[in-house]
């Protein structure tokens, strides 16, 4: 059984947790780090809110309920990503704007077609993970 201090810490973790990994999702566009880990990172925050909680609760978080939804959407953005080139007749995986182009900058985030194929990552590993943890928590408590 878990104690009141195991939820406290857990539902004081998740926040935390989300923007670490949107830190390393950004980060990786300069640095090292990227969409995997990052949708690692968020799908071990929702574990321990399942941990502490049990599935009851933690199907009430919004990411729980959308994470097939996540998935498909992703996998849709990552495939568009590498696949749009082709119809422009460039290689497979070419990414915009090219080594001479201007690039669009938000902030210090630099708008690139690589960073859309990392958030698309990033919503199938996340989508993916919470639904395995989802379907696990589930056949536990039947």
């Amino acid at each position: 059984m878990t104690t009141e201090a195991t939820r406290v810490v857990a539902r004081l973790l998740l926040a935390p947790t989300a923007m670490v990994a949107v830190a390393v999702l950004v980060k990786g566009y300069a640095d090292t780090g990227d969409g995997f880990s990052a949708g690692v990172i968020l799908s071990l925050g929702i574990l321990l809110q399942y941990l502490a909680f049990g599935s009851a609760v933690a199907d009430r978080l919004p990411v729980v309920r959308l994470a097939p939804k996540l998935a498909v959407i992703g996998l849709g953005i990552a495939l568009a990503v590498t696949f749009v080139p082709v119809v422009f007749g460039d290689a497979v995986m070419t990414h915009r704007p090219g080594p001479d182009e201007k690039v669009i900058q938000t902030g210090s985030v630099e708008v690139l077609t690589a960073v859309a194929f990392d958030i698309g990552v990033f919503l199938v590993v996340l989508g993916f993970a919470v639904g395995v943890i989802d379907l696990i928590a589930h056949s536990i408590d039947r």
